[in-house]
């Protein structure tokens, strides 16, 4: 593997040479841009603005825009001066637990490889130091163009070093948690730790990316000139509106996956909820139906009842007049009382 940067790791007054090789690769597919009318390379051209032609990559160097707009230029020369122990030097500053190291700030990876055979020996003290401690070590280095912070472990044989971010690079997390106030029954979380648990386990060597898989099926297929193979349909569930429901689907699911026995599965069934809105559609046509004779019903009745109250001196329109009264003062009350029942 091809080092990036060669120097020496500082441990108190131990001095380690080392040389920086990436300890990660990328294997995302990468597109160049086209002119889509002929299929022509649309490529990019570096100018100088003075003299108004295409420059080189060995013309090209760094400057500094100052506020005013003036360019101030800086050579490597100047970079690699600087008054700065971590120059050239990753310096251990501490070490601390692993835990407190927050993944947040985990950045790059690295491997430190021993450079020649002096450096064995200091090399492997350090290793065997830290396997020994369950520590990482704490450091500051400088990597194109400014300093960083990193983080040294064991990898196998070898020490690592992850990158971090400087604390104030981390942003803080607030404003983004619910601000409403729920509450999370125990059966929930029963049902989440069921599924936590058949999908905690994985062997992450078996995991790949798909996305890059289907890309090159496509680039392949195109090159042969064939159609490119289709998105299956998606899966057409029903929405599930219950956190139990969902959580228990998702279990099962799980565990038929996995070739488990679902019907010996723990999972604890929902109970049957009654809702409002069910029973009233129920009885509706009810309603329609018996109408008539209840409004016929509660016509004689109140009539009755308004002839005992007027008195033999009332004729019958009087008695007709005091039945259509009650009849409208009662009916309300009756609907209400159904209502009632129904729900």
């Amino acid at each position: 593997m091809r080092s990036i940067w060669n120097g020496a790791i500082s441990f108190g007054l131990v001095s380690i040479p080392i040389k920086l090789v990436n300890a990660t690769e990328s294997h995302s597919i990468s597109f160049r841009q086209i002119h889509t009318e002929d299929g022509g390379r649309v490529r990019y051209r570096k100018f100088c603005e003075l003299e108004d032609r295409e420059v080189t990559q060995g013309e090209i160097g760094k400057g500094y825009e100052d506020a005013d707009g003036t360019i101030i230029p800086i050579t490597e020369e100047d970079l690699s001066s600087l008054p700065i122990p971590t120059a050239k030097t990753i310096e251990i500053v501490a070490f601390v637990p692993a835990d407190r190291i927050d993944p947040l700030q985990m950045d790059a990876a690295y491997y430190l490889q021993a450079s020649g055979a002096p450096a064995a020996k200091p090399y492997t003290l350090l290793r065997e130091a830290l396997k020994r401690s369950n520590k990482v070590a704490i450091a500051k280095f400088a990597l194109r163009g400014r300093e960083r912070l990193g983080m040294l472990r064991v990898v196998g044989e070898a020490i690592a070093m992850h990158g971090l971010l400087w604390p104030d690079e981390v942003r803080a997390p607030e404003g983004l948690a619910p601000d409403t106030d729920v509450t999370v029954r125990d059966q929930e979380l029963d049902l989440a730790d069921a599924l936590m648990d058949t999908l905690g386990e994985v062997d992450l060597e078996d995991l790949h990316d798909e996305y890059r898989e289907a890309v090159e099926e496509v680039i392949a297929a195109k090159a042969a000139g064939e159609a490119p193979p289709q998105a299956p349909e998606p899966a057409t569930g029903g929405k599930v509106l219950d956190l139990m429901a969902a959580l228990e689907s998702s279990v099962r699911a799980a565990r038929e996956s996995r070739g488990e026995d679902v019907e010996h599965a723990e999972v604890k069934s929902l109970p049957q909820r009654k809702t409002a809105r069910a029973a009233p559609k129920q009885t509706g046509g009810k309603k329609s139906t018996s109408t008539a004779k209840k409004a016929a019903a509660k016509k004689t009745t109140a009539a009755k009842k308004s002839t005992a109250k007027s008195g033999q001196g009332q004729g019958q329109g009087a008695a007709k007049k005091t039945a259509s009264k009650s009849t409208a003062k009662k009916t309300p009350a009756k609907k209400s009382t159904s209502r009632k029942r129904s729900a």
